[in-house]
């Protein structure tokens, strides 16, 4: 995963932990799909925090993200899958797939309003992804609230 040289090394989001956090969760669900390890072990991602000198507010965050990511992988791919027109999730770029599962997982969680959820969303796509990857993935997470919205109505 390389960033875009034309962005800095600070955090999305700046100082904030969350933020910083949702950066290291989104390295780490990086790492595990390229190493092909689909569940979450915690000796393993206390040495990769470590070796990213988080802080334990960032590692507590992405922690909770990435294990919720590989838990719920299966209904998350499932749901970006259903709502994205014309690409299937093994055509996506990794990273653009990566963001889009630590999204979709926050956005089920229910915790983090949706907008931030989106704008950071769309940031770390811009910076991990390719050029075309904030407005690929700001168009696949509105067709997933937007379903979202249509399952509440139910």
């Amino acid at each position: 995963m390389n960033q875009n040289t034309s962005t800095s090394t600070t955090p999305v989001g700046g100082t904030n932990p969350n933020s910083a956090g949702r950066e290291l969760a989104l390295q780490f669900v990086y790492q595990c799909e390229a190493q092909k390890l689909f569940h979450f072990m915690p000796a393993q991602f206390e040495a990769f925090a470590a070796h990213m000198n988080a802080s334990s507010k960032e590692q507590a965050f992405a922690a909770r993200a990435a294990a919720g990511v590989l838990e719920r992988l299966e209904e998350i791919d499932n749901w970006v899958g259903e709502n994205s027109k014309n690409w299937k999730l093994s055509r996506m770029a990794a990273t653009d797939r990566t963001v889009l599962r630590l999204a979709a997982w926050e956005l089920l969680e229910g915790v983090t309003p949706p907008k931030v959820v989106l704008n950071e969303a769309i940031e770390l796509a811009k910076r991990y992804g390719t050029e075309e990857s904030g407005a690929f993935v700001n168009g696949l997470l509105d067709a997933l609230l937007r379903s979202r919205a249509q399952q509440n109505k139910v």
